[in-house]
């Protein structure tokens, strides 16, 4: 059974998807709108780097964002149009990509996308391209061959894998909407004041729901009424099919909050640096500025036990089975080191390879095992989108 939670507490709501009684994915959200990933702004360019061929772009609040422009090939400006490349001064619209840190500002792209349930319109983009979780060859070019007519020298289409044996009158439909909302955007935007917003994306539990909807999901659990509204809305206009799945639950036994699914002690429990396992063994989990470190230690696991390789192998497995869940639980990015116990048969060790590259993926977010050194030490990239958990609000 897989139920989506979705849990007000106070100005904060928690999103948890549970396969069982395991928390697999955590969202926090603060309701004030902190979140800048996926915002649209007519921004200002305020500084070029030449040497690193970067620019830095104010938008709302003073906030400076960071703009490659390696890729930018179509910015959308304002004002009297001019070719060329960027120049301080110049006001342009951009979308975050990436949240910022402590130590680094957002990331932003000129080349900003509007996300549908089954198709991503990309500025900047003549092409249309497709899923790679889409491996059947002719529904990639049934899709490929719809989408193709809405492509624009200026904007292409990215397929999702939600469009997976989509008919083709909804594929068409949606397309439509994304061309219309761009249009606008592009439209209007560049009348608008420097460092305006311009887009704002949709909140993100009603992300969860529309990325999970081809995934099995069997419950939508909401403990507010305004959210269950909210949610509501955007299930009558974008996915009617699911409406039976979301309920609106007993305010008397707040979801999450120490009631049916333990919400917050389990996401309590995902901030915690050490993780132990069923074998006695233990993770250590350390996220620094430049990548993530997790540690794998025997613990209590090789106690009195004989056959120290195959006990190693063993915990290794054990191990890699709870990091691939404790990357997703906890929404770890960017460089990913696993320090796994020191192995000394190759079987075993293209064995553990193999199975970690299995277990990620299912991750939602591409995440890619790149490989073992001769210390027993992984490499495993993921994507950067959404703040790890525990920097979320």
């Amino acid at each position: 059974m897989k139920d989506l939670v979705i849990v007000k507490d106070g100005e904060k709501v928690i999103t948890g998807l549970f396969d069982g009684n395991e928390l697999v994915e955590a969202q926090i959200e603060d309701l004030e709108g902190g979140e800048l990933l996926g915002k649209i702004y007519l921004g200002k360019v305020k500084n070029i780097i030449a040497n690193i061929n970067a620019a830095f772009v104010e938008i709302e609040g003073g906030l400076m964002c960071y703009l490659s422009l390696d890729e930018v090939v179509n910015p959308v400006r304002s004002g009297p149009s001019r070719s060329g490349p960027i120049k301080v001064g110049d006001e342009i619209i951009v979308q975050i990509t990436k949240e910022g840190s402590a130590l680094k500002a957002p990331q932003a792209t000129a080349d900003f996308c509007l996300t549908g349930r089954y198709l991503v319109l990309v500025h900047g983009r003549s092409v249309v391209g497709i899923s790679k979780k889409v491996e059947d060859s002719e529904e990639r070019a049934r899709l490929k061959a719809i989408v193709e007519t809405f492509a624009r020298e200026e904007c292409g289409f990215i397929v999702r894998t939600n469009a997976l044996y989509c008919d083709e009158e909804t594929i068409r439909a949606e397309a439509m909407n994304l061309l219309e909302i761009y249009d606008k955007l592009v439209r209007e935007g560049v009348h608008r004041s420097p460092f305006s917003l311009l887009y704002k994306t949709k909140p993100s539990y009603i992300w969860a729901i529309r990325d999970l909807s081809g995934s099995g999901l069997d419950r939508i659990r909401i403990n507010d009424s305004e959210i269950y509204d909210s949610v509501m809305e955007y299930m009558n206009t974008a996915q009617p099919e699911d409406i039976e799945k979301v309920e609106l639950c007993d305010k008397e036994e707040p979801l999450g909050l120490g009631g049916l699914y333990r919400l917050k002690d389990k996401i309590d429990e995902a901030m915690q640096e050490r993780v132990w396992m069923k074998s006695g063994a233990f993770l250590v989990i350390q996220p620094t500025e430049a990548c993530t470190v997790i540690d794998v230690n025997t613990g209590k696991a090789v106690s009195g036990k004989k056959g120290q390789q195959e006990t190693f192998f063993r915990i290794n497995i054990e191990a890699a089975r709870e990091v691939a869940k404790q990357i997703r639980l906890r929404n770890l990015s960017g460089i990913i080191i696993v320090d796994f116990i020191d192995m000394t048969l190759e079987e075993h060790r293209e064995l553990l390879m193999k199975e970690l590259r299995e277990l990620c993926k299912n991750d939602r977010i591409p995440t890619r095992v790149v490989d073992m050194t001769k210390l027993n030490l992984v490499e495993i990239t993921r994507k950067k989108t959404r703040k790890p958990l525990a920097q979320q609000p």
